[in-house]
């Protein structure tokens, strides 16, 4: 008779491959979920207020380290005409002056200044924001100044157009020497609590006095 092979037995005791205990699986790594990140206040020149601003490339800055002024609902109102506003002094030369400005206007805003509180004078070469604006005609340019919603940059030579804001920073960047001379009292004519300037200290204090 012939034989049959027979057929292979599966015990209970023959499990296979072991499986790899959860503990020495490698997990795959979660991707991470974007969330929505929260809207910040458009910023001139970083963020641009309605159009894309031109990329800006600036010469390093010398010194950039602003101490902003009290800040709140309290600070944020125009101090009365009569009072004298803080005077506050960034050193930086011509060519990072308006770095320094940049930096000092962050850090009122970090500091809970609004952005119409602001007000930016440069005395050599527009602040980039403002040329951008300008090449769309100065009815535009204007116009978002009557706004009083964002931070205005404005040259030394139309400075005299823009209302008083709590706080004016200047940027003495060059230019003719009477831009600053008739740019820093006008700015400080403007400002209602506080008016920093980034510049040479000496060239400063010649227009404003030692007590800079």
């Amino acid at each position: 008779m012939p034989l049959i092979p027979e057929e292979p037995q599966i015990h209970e005791s023959a499990q296979g491959p072991r499986a790899t205990p959860a503990s020495g699986r490698t997990a795959p790594t979660p991707r991470p979920v974007p969330g929505p990140r929260p809207a910040a206040p458009p910023r001139p020149g970083r963020h641009g207020p309605l159009r894309p601003a031109p990329p800006v490339q600036r010469a390093p800055r010398d010194v950039a380290v602003a101490q902003p002024g009290p800040s709140g609902p309290a600070a944020s109102a125009s101090a009365p005409a009569s009072a004298t506003p803080q005077i506050q002094l960034i050193p930086a030369s011509a060519e990072g002056a308006l770095d320094a400005a940049e930096e000092a206007v962050d850090l009122l805003l970090d500091s809970g200044r609004a952005p119409g509180d602001v007000l930016v004078i440069t005395t050599g070469e527009h602040h980039p924001w403002a040329a951008h604006e300008l090449s769309f005609g100065e009815a535009a340019y204007w116009a978002q100044h009557e706004a009083g919603d964002d931070v205005f940059y404005a040259d030394a030579a139309v400075a005299s157009r823009a209302a008083s804001r709590p706080v004016v920073v200047v940027a003495v960047n060059g230019g003719p020497a009477a831009a600053a001379a008739d740019a820093l009292p006008l700015a400080l004519a403007r400002a209602g609590a506080l008016l920093i300037v980034c510049g040479d200290p000496q060239q400063i204090n010649s227009v404003l006095g030692a007590g800079v």
